[in-house]
Order: structure tokens, then C-alpha cells, then sequence
């Protein structure tokens, strides 16, 4: 450990870094402009140039799986440790968090902002006969919003096309769905915040630990994918996991609002490739 740490202060002050990687990465941190804010920041350190491949957490893994990436930064836990696990990644990190939201008309006919958990909230808007708008693309996301419901003892798949919308699209475009149709959705934080077509919805349920969301970082396992360029990627990684990463990700703010959260060291998980 000593040896990586080394390295990548050097390569962090010598510059000499001229590589050009692939992240495969959630829609979230793309949509928040938190990509825009960082990356320059990181090149300038590290000479890393990155290319982002923003799709759901799924579609992001299946490409990585392809090796159709350098690095994977998503958020569905188990899905990413079972990634490494399968000798795809060569470790896994905690990078951040913030959480979700949910999403709704100001008028809110089926009083989500009433509930008392996020369980209550969801059966309010079932027994209200209110329209949901999902994403329904096996994102982070709408993984998080599938367990929910599952939670909740509901199926929505039996709405579906009557009060449960699905879109197959991004975070933005599923908020355009629900704001145009009146609808509630799940939404992380940060794309939220955003969001520029807010309209009349707002956030009517926030702030319990069921909504935690968890991003993790990933560089893809070189012996696995041969192209992988492991040494850009573990630099890209790094510098992230680093206090200079750390503090430039909790300083990105819009509109005032602090967007992502460092993990406090005490709280961080590691799943290694076995």
C-alpha cells in the first residue's frame, strides 16, 4: 500500500500521465454536471484524460463485463461486489453518497408528505390510485425503487401502463414524465437539484435511511480485460479516494446545495478480487 501511495503522488506531481480511460458510469453523477466539475481538476493533476459512459448501473456493469470500459462508478452494492467477486473488478470502494427523494405534485393527492416511512409513502400513493413514474431501465435507481415496492408488499408490474409508468429512460427523462403527467417518481438527489423543468413538483419525502444511496468506484480487472489500461485507471481511482478527490467532490455544490458526500474513513467498505 505504501508503494501505490507513492506512485500516485508522483504521478500526481510530475504530470507525466498522458492516458485516456473509459468510466462507465450511473446517469446521476453525468445529469448533476459533477463529471464537468471534476474531470479538469483530475487531468490537471494527473494528466488522465476521461471519456464517460453514462447508462443505468446495469447497463453500465454489462458494458464493463464487455470490457467495454477502464473503470465502473455506479450504485447498486450488491451488484457491484458481485462484479468483483466474479473477477471482473479488481476492488471495490465506497466513493460518496447522498440520497433519494421522492418526487411529486405541490398539490400531493395521496399525501406522501404525511407518511411516516418511505413504505407508508409508496402504499399512500397505491391506495391514492396516483401515478408513478419509474425509470424502468434496471438502473441504480430503479433497482432501488424495485426493492422498495418489494418492501412494500406491491407489485407494480400489475399497473403497469395504468398508474405505474414506466419510461426505460434516464433520470431526466423520467422527471420530465412526471413532472408533464402530475406524477411521483424516485429520484437521487442530485439530478433533482439540477433538474431544470421542475415546474409544480416538488420533494415531498426525504431525510431516512432507506433512501441512503451508495456510490462505489471499480477498475476493471486488466487480467480479465487486457485492454484495460490498469495503471490510468488505478491513478482515475485514487485520485478520487484522495483527500484533494474527496474535498473537490463534497465542494461541487449547485444552487448552494452540496450534491455528493465524502464517506467517512471509518465507514469505508473494500470487497477485493479473490
Amino acid at each position: 500500500m505504501k508503494h501505490l501511495v507513492i506512485f500516485v503522488a508522483l504521478a500526481f506531481s510530475t504530470h507525466t500521465l498522458a492516458d485516456t480511460i473509459i468510466v462507465q458510469s450511473t446517469t446521476s453523477t453525468q445529469n448533476s454536471g459533477l463529471y464537468d466539475y471534476l474531470l479538469p481538476l483530475l487531468k490537471k493533476d494527473t494528466g488522465v484524460q476521461v471519456n464517460i459512459v453514462a447508462v443505468g448501473t446495469g447497463q453500465a456493469i454489462k458494458n464493463a463485463m464487455r470490457c467495454d470500459g477502464d473503470v465502473l462508478l455506479v450504485h447498486a452494492r450488491s451488484d457491484e461486489e458481485k462484479f468483483v467477486a466474479d473477477g471482473y473488478g479488481e476492488y471495490r470502494r465506497d466513493l460518496m453518497y447522498n440520497d433519494f427523494v421522492i418526487i411529486g405534485p405541490k398539490a400531493d393527492p395521496a399525501n406522501v408528505a404525511g407518511a411516516g416511512d418511505v413504505i407508508e409513502a409508496l402504499r399512500r400513493i397505491r391506495q391514492a390510485g396516483a401515478r408513478f413514474a419509474s425509470r424502468g431501465d434496471d438502473s441504480g435507481t430503479h433497482k432501488k425503487e424495485r426493492s422498495l415496492w418489494q418492501a412494500a408488499a406491491i407489485d407494480p408490474d400489475a399497473g403497469s401502463g395504468q398508474w405505474y409508468l414506466e419510461t426505460g429512460s434516464g433520470m431526466g427523462a423520467t422527471l420530465n414524465t412526471g413532472v408533464s403527467l402530475g406524477a411521483y417518481v424516485l429520484s437521487d438527489r442530485a439530478t433533482w437539484i439540477s433538474f431544470a423543468n421542475k415546474q409544480d413538483s416538488t420533494i415531498l419525502f426525504e431525510g431516512k435511511p432507506a433512501l441512503f444511496n451508495q456510490y462505489g468506484i471499480i477498475p476493471v480487472n486488466a487480467d480479465k480485460c487486457p485492454n484495460v489500461n490498469r495503471e490510468a485507471a488505478n491513478t482515475f481511482t485514487q485520485w478520487l479516494l484522495s483527500e484533494t478527490g474527496q474535498a473537490a467532490i463534497a465542494a461541487y455544490q449547485v444552487e448552494g446545495k452540496q450534491l455528493f458526500f465524502r464517506t467517512p474513513a471509518r465507514l469505508h467498505s473494500t470487497i477485493e478480487l479473490k
